[in-house]
């Protein structure tokens, strides 16, 4: 079950135009409901009437209270609240919700993030304790975050820019297959981001024979599945809710043209 917690605003960083880094104390939130890296939280930004998701992009258990840091982007009005909080501040906080990324201690995985989908992976990098390659997706060299994260719990890293302005001018999912036509040996692809780029990413992957989780990104409303603001369909005809039954499925799970 969520938890509901009044968390103390502890750190906050700028990474760039309008991108936060921010880390909240929030008492036993993770020692209580961590499942997995790629979960999410839900943070009321009054006077705004719904909470906001936001990705968790790294937490930890320990004494005295646990911790987690979140990464967003100014987006709206309810982002641009959140972005005011200081030091000290306290922020009504639901979490930890959803279901994340299924890894394996051991595994070696290929982490696909394009844009504000690349914080959610960087769990799933600490957790792959260096037997990761990471392919960080943006617009422009302007919009990297998080690459010296990355490189240094990976065992590389690579940039993509959709202009060329830094690494490899290309797309996400074209660089994933540029490593899987050389090395397919992961235990999984796990990727975050925009959907066409999941449907790109899920595709190559599935060509190299390799399993593919993709964690989806939608509005919400009460992030526990309540209402049906995050429905999205499957490939067998059904739906689900992002928030509930996501926000990762495995990628053939999802009806990619719906």
């Amino acid at each position: 079950m969520p938890i509901q917690q009044q968390c103390t605003v502890i750190d906050k960083t700028p990474l760039g135009a309008d991108t936060w880094w921010m880390t909240l104390s929030c008492g036993n939130m993770v020692e209580k409901t961590f499942r997995a890296p790629g979960q999410f939280v839900h943070i009321a930004c009054p006077p705004y009437f719904l909470r906001r998701p936001i990705s968790v992009a790294t937490c930890q258990s320990d004494a005295p209270d646990d911790g987690l840091s979140i990464v967003f982007q100014v987006r709206g009005e309810g982002t641009r609240w959140l972005a005011q909080r200081c030091e000290g501040e306290t922020l009504d906080v639901l979490g930890l919700l959803g279901n994340g990324f299924t890894m394996v201690p051991g595994g070696r995985y290929l982490l696909a993030g394009g844009g504000i989908g690349v914080p959610p992976l960087y769990g799933c990098a600490q957790y792959a304790d260096g037997k990761a390659l990471a392919v960080l997706g943006f617009r422009s060299q302007e919009q990297v975050i998080m690459a010296d994260a990355f490189a240094g719990v990976c065992e590389g890293s690579f940039l993509c820019t959709d202009d060329g302005s830094v690494g490899f001018h290309g797309f996400v999912h074209q660089k994933v297959e540029e490593i899987l036509r050389k090395d397919n040996a992961f235990t999984a692809v796990l990727a975050c981001g925009p959907k066409p780029m999941l449907k790109g990413v899920a595709e190559v992957a599935e060509r190299y024979g390799v399993p593919c989780q993709v964690s989806m990104e939608e509005r919400m409303a009460c992030g526990v599945g309540a209402c049906l603001g995050c429905a999205t369909p499957m490939a067998d005809g059904s739906m689900k809710h992002v928030c509930k039954d996501g926000p990762v499925f495995d990628a053939s799970e999802v009806d990619w043209n719906g």
